[in-house]
């Protein structure tokens, strides 16, 4: 398969996904692109953008071939790139009846497939097929609100195939977006999980009324918590600096447009988890990670004390007053 010419498809219809079509279309003549709701299709048809999502982009409709049609848009597709909550994969794919064994899966999903325990990339290749070297990542610090403003954001593609990873990578790269590759699928992914659970908590002390000082300490421990867990469930040599992991950490600990940190404040402020979600109207994936993590570390017993604070407080309902005192005296 040739990626640089092969056919796109995108599954997902939220901010992500909305972000990554405006990519893809700067480089490729048409897309298919898959939204579970056939009254959102028409109305994006009608108006020229995603009717709940950066409503500020527009898009020329004619070069989309919208389906509410998961196998339609899988069948019409060589690359497939997964822009959806985590915790609702299954339930999207859960009609297909086209193999994904032959096409390239390209994983935008920063979470776990929950019912599995399974980061995105495993989950495609154990439980559909695809071999490892058709599979990539999309990490790196990179919001959707500011790809729809067209500031400069870098995104990291990994490939354990950095050839096709590279020809992937020029699938998205344009004047505002620039790529770097990587062929560590593995700690990329469990990063971009991890980094959730750590906005979430930097969230809740936010919330609780933790200033910039501890905010720095926070996240300084919270990026050698994710080196641990990375390095034990995948031991290879990896810069755990650099923007996949530190910058992706980093922009969703501290930026405006952080669902998970914007759901940990909340928290923090006194919500309860299902107020917190029904008023944001987005899914924070730190949620549904901080249990997937704390059960995968039941096997690895890597020392995470941040993930465990996060989960006590969001599962065990722990005051977070209480859990983020308790987190202060384990800190260095």
């Amino acid at each position: 398969m040739d990626l640089s010419t092969a056919r796109i498809g995108i599954v997902g219809s939220g901010s992500w996904a909305t972000a990554i079509a405006k990519m893809v279309l700067i480089n490729s003549e048409r897309i298919s692109w898959f939204f579970r709701n056939p009254e959102q299709i028409e109305k994006f048809r009608r108006i020229g953008h995603n009717p709940n999502y950066l409503t500020s982009v527009g898009f020329d409709t004619d070069r989309i071939d919208f389906s509410a049609d998961i196998n339609e848009v899988v069948e019409n597709s060589d690359i497939l790139i997964f822009a959806n909550p985590s915790a609702f994969l299954i339930e999207t794919i859960q009609g297909l009846t086209v193999p994904l064994k032959d096409k390239f899966i390209a994983s935008a999903i920063k979470g776990l497939v929950p019912e599995h325990n399974l980061v995105v990339g495993s989950y495609f290749h154990k439980m559909h097929e695809v071999p490892l070297d058709q599979i990539a990542v999309i990490s790196g610090p990179c919001h959707a609100e500011e790809v729809a403003l067209e500031r400069l954001s870098y995104l990291t593609i990994a490939c354990q195939d950095t050839r096709r990873g590279r020809e992937f990578a020029e699938r998205l790269q344009c004047s505002f977006i620039k790529t770097v590759v990587s062929d560590d699928i593995y700690g990329t992914e469990y990063s971009a999980v991890l980094k959730n659970i750590m906005a979430v908590a930097s969230g809740i002390c936010h919330g609780l009324g933790y200033g910039d000082n501890f905010q720095a300490v926070l996240i300084s421990n919270a990026i050698q918590e994710i080196k641990r867990f990375v390095d034990t469930v995948h031991p290879i040599t990896r810069d755990i600096k650099s923007s996949a992991y530190l910058g992706d950490l980093l922009v969703t600990c501290y930026s405006q447009f952080s669902r998970n940190r914007t759901f940990g404040t909340m928290i923090g402020k006194g919500y309860s988890v299902k107020s917190a979600q029904l008023e944001m109207l987005m899914i924070a994936e730190g949620y549904y990670a901080a249990k997937s993590i704390k059960e995968i570390n039941d096997k690895y017993k890597v020392n995470m004390p941040i993930t465990d604070a996060v989960y006590n407080i969001i599962y065990e309902r722990i005051s977070p007053a209480i859990e983020i005192k308790l987190l202060t005296e384990s800190l260095r």
